[in-house]
């Protein structure tokens, strides 16, 4: 655990001091009020509708968000060199990707920490839950924290950082709608896609709206370990080539 603190910290410097993650937070963050004053703002509604309507297109920044921090953290380090460093020194494949991993996931928390006055303004002026707010964010950084990890696992299959984005782009593009594909094909193959999708099935239809279910928890923590145990495979496969 100590080299995986080590990483933990080195990574979450680089992120703090580099502008580029606190450019991609602002950008998101801006284009997120927008649509907030656009969109959620939009109208007479019922407060819940309005909160409902955040979560909705909030959940497409964050994990827009998981990828954009992610895709770069081992295709980076190939392309500067630096990973030959971590494959030569007593450091597993395991810890490095976890200490990644948890240094991205805590900047996409602060992304989300950043975002939460928009919620409390419709809790000021309307009438919904604090715990509306918290499942609905707790939707958000398990959505956020499933991209962070195909992200991750894109970066270990490539030194090409434009590569390892399209990649993570389109994983995380196609699981989130696979449930649209889904009600196009007939049974037991459709019932077997809807439970992998990430987004409608998991997201719209549970934590979009307040309601939280133990087995879409279960859900993404597993997809993100299912993802984070390809990019360790991935780096042991690499460093024996």
């Amino acid at each position: 655990m100590r080299a995986t603190s080590i990483i933990f910290r080195r990574e979450l410097g680089s992120y703090l001091r580099s502008p580029i993650g606190w450019v991609i937070i602002a950008v998101l963050l801006l284009v997120d009020g927008i649509m907030f004053q656009v969109f959620a703002m939009r109208g007479e509604q019922l407060s819940a509708q309005v909160l409902e309507r955040y979560f909705n297109f909030s959940s497409y920044f964050a994990g827009a968000a998981g990828v954009l921090l992610s895709f770069r953290l081992i295709a980076e380090e190939r392309q500067n060199h630096s990973m030959v460093l971590l494959s030569t020194s007593p450091v597993r494949d395991t810890e490095i990707i976890l200490g990644k991993f948890l240094a991205a996931l805590t900047f996409l928390g602060l992304f989300l920490v950043l975002s939460l006055y928009m919620p409390l303004l419709i809790k000021v002026n309307g009438k919904i839950t604090g715990a509306q707010i918290l499942v609905g964010y707790l939707g958000l950084f398990l959505l956020g924290a499933t991209t962070l990890a195909i992200g991750l696992f894109a970066s270990a299959l490539t030194r090409y950082q434009l590569i390892a984005l399209l990649v993570a782009a389109a994983i995380a593009v196609v699981l989130s709608n696979v449930y649209q594909l889904a009600t196009r094909l007939d049974s037991p193959v459709r019932d077997v896609l809807e439970q992998v999708d990430l987004w409608w099935v998991r997201f719209q239809g549970g934590f979009q709206r307040g309601i939280l279910n133990l087995k879409d928890v279960v859900f993404y923590l597993a997809t993100i370990y299912f993802f984070l145990l390809l990019a360790v495979k991935t780096l042991e496969s690499k460093r024996w080539q």
